[in-house]
């Protein structure tokens, strides 16, 4: 039984570096200039930032198929798009939690912050792990085919996300959380509400780790594919926080997004899915369902 394709790896660490410059440029302009100490960009400022960082992640996708082929630039944007999209359905389980807790938007500010920054590194580790395995034993392709079916079913059939929310508010809230007079949460508090939004960052990377790897194999595209999607989350976050209700159909399109994802990963022994049309079928699915949800209005609550 032959394995998947394996996409040939970037060469030069110097491009490994150069990632990791950006990156870290990025993250110093969203701490320490967007979201200076007391201070919360607008609407406007986050609606802008995202738009940046989509057109860089655009840019980068060109640079990759320029450098490493055609396909390599497919892989990368499948890989953002999946993550990206499955990162919306994310940001939806913060914008519940936040308003349970009733955390101002500094504090909101803060929480994604600094819980992006640990998303970026056990992404990283989750990507490496599961790239070892899928190297070393063939049937784990099949597990992770698995695992993305069963995920798939579940969010065609109900919306998980508001099950494991409702779990995550009474831990926090049986665990109270303590406040300073002018409203600010305590040190520890603030550490267990990030401790909060990593372990709901680790349960969809269950579902988002395998999902990126159904379109390549390379650790670099995987991680870096995961990295832009994920920097983009916090100001997202506060563009959408208004229209986030509205996306009530987009679990059946993320359901429909890994079932194909897992039946390409199952098959990959005997059919093969150019990237492309993965490409094609991602943004169309996507695209569809949020069209979908802002069309029909949802059910009172």
């Amino acid at each position: 039984m032959k394995p998947a394709t394996k996409t040939p790896e970037i060469p030069h660490s110097e491009r490994v570096i150069l990632f990791a410059i950006i990156v870290a440029a990025l993250l110093f302009i969203d701490l320490g200039v967007l979201h200076r100490k007391g201070r919360c960009e607008s609407t406007r400022t986050a609606a802008i930032w995202t738009i940046f960082l989509v057109l860089l992640a655009a840019a980068y996708t060109l640079c990759i198929g320029w450098r490493s082929g055609h396909e390599a630039g497919f892989e990368f944007a499948s890989g953002y798009l999946i993550e990206a999209s499955l990162s919306i359905d994310n940001l939806f389980v913060f914008l519940i939690m936040f308003r349970a807790l009733k955390l101002e938007k500094e504090q909101q500010h803060r929480v994604l912050l600094w819980g992006i920054l640990g998303a970026i590194i056990l992404r990283g580790l989750f990507i490496l792990l599961g790239v070892q395995l899928l190297d070393r034993f063939i049937w784990v392709q099949y597990l992770f085919g698995v695992v993305l079916a069963i995920g798939a079913i579940r969010l065609l059939l109900a919306h998980p996300q508001k099950q494991t929310t409702s779990r995550l508010i009474r831990g926090l809230q049986h665990h109270g959380l303590r406040r300073l007079p002018d409203g600010r949460l305590v040190l520890a508090s603030f550490l267990l509400v990030i401790c909060a939004v990593e372990l709901t960052d680790l349960v969809f990377a269950i579902d988002s780790v395998p999902a990126v790897l159904a379109v390549t194999r390379s650790p670099i595209l995987a991680w870096t594919s995961n990295v832009f999607a994920i920097l983009g989350l916090r100001s997202l976050y506060f563009v959408l926080a208004g229209l986030l209700d509205r996306f009530h159909l987009l679990h059946y399109g993320l359901g429909i997004i890994l079932a194909f994802v897992a039946f390409k990963m199952l098959a990959a022994s005997w059919i093969q899915i150019p990237t492309p049309v993965s490409l094609c079928v991602i943004l169309t699915v996507v695209a569809a369902f949020i069209t979908l949800s802002l069309a029909r209005k949802p059910k009172a609550a």
